[in-house]
């Protein structure tokens, strides 16, 4: 199982690149500590499982960028406050597994064995949580005209000011392919065909920003 670290602690990402390295059966080819790392790493690399360190903030509209690039690539989530809210948001980003900062290495490894076959576990209170979340998901009609998230929110208020995705990825520390992401689904939100489109609609109505 070829495995990518993603912890923007070196000493955390190189600790437990040594713990895990040649563990059952598991091959380290990396460890970064940035979202674009990880990304350029699944990329040019044979990867199966990539562990990112959630103790830190994480842009999870990048995780999901990365989730449905077409990598296979199996996501887990390490140092999780085991939480129901912040467990599904995970699990919408992509994640399909997770340790909670309890956890052991012992226990990290056999959470990747059980995720790359499919498996998951986790407390009864958090599986129902998760069946609930996605009961909804599925039973509640979309509505039109859905809500920008947070981030869109932001990128489409620097949309306004007239910013190339260059100019807003540096404003907002974010990559330029998730900010093409963001300005596709605010887009697709606000039913607008071009750019200059949400441009002037941000302009004529200041509380599409919320």
């Amino acid at each position: 199982m070829r495995v990518a670290i993603l912890a923007p602690v070196r000493l955390l990402g190189d600790g437990l690149a040594r713990c895990l390295d040649g563990t059952s059966a598991i091959r380290i080819i990396g460890v970064v500590r940035t979202l674009e790392e990880l990304h350029e790493l699944v990329s040019s690399s044979l990867i199966d499982v990539a562990l990112i360190d959630m103790t830190q903030p994480i842009d999870l509209d990048a995780v999901r960028l990365l989730a449905i690039s077409g990598s296979n690539v199996v996501l887990i989530a390490m140092g999780l406050k085991e939480q129901r809210q912040d467990i599904i948001r995970c699990g919408r980003a992509g994640f399909v597994g997770y340790v909670s900062r309890d956890s052991t290495v012992e226990e990290l490894a056999k959470t990747m064995l059980d995720a790359v076959a499919g498996r998951l576990a986790c407390p009864e209170e958090i599986s129902g949580a998760l069946l609930r979340a996605l009961f909804r998901q599925t039973s509640d009609p979309a509505p039109d005209g859905a809500p920008l998230t947070k981030r869109e929110s932001d990128v489409l208020q620097l949309i306004g000011h007239g910013m190339t995705n260059k100019e807003i990825a540096r404003e907002l520390g974010l990559s330029v392919a998730t900010v093409k992401h963001h300005v596709h689904n605010v887009l697709e939100k606000l039913s607008l065909p071009r750019r200059s489109h949400a441009m002037r609609k941000v302009r004529e109505k200041p509380w599409l920003l919320g």
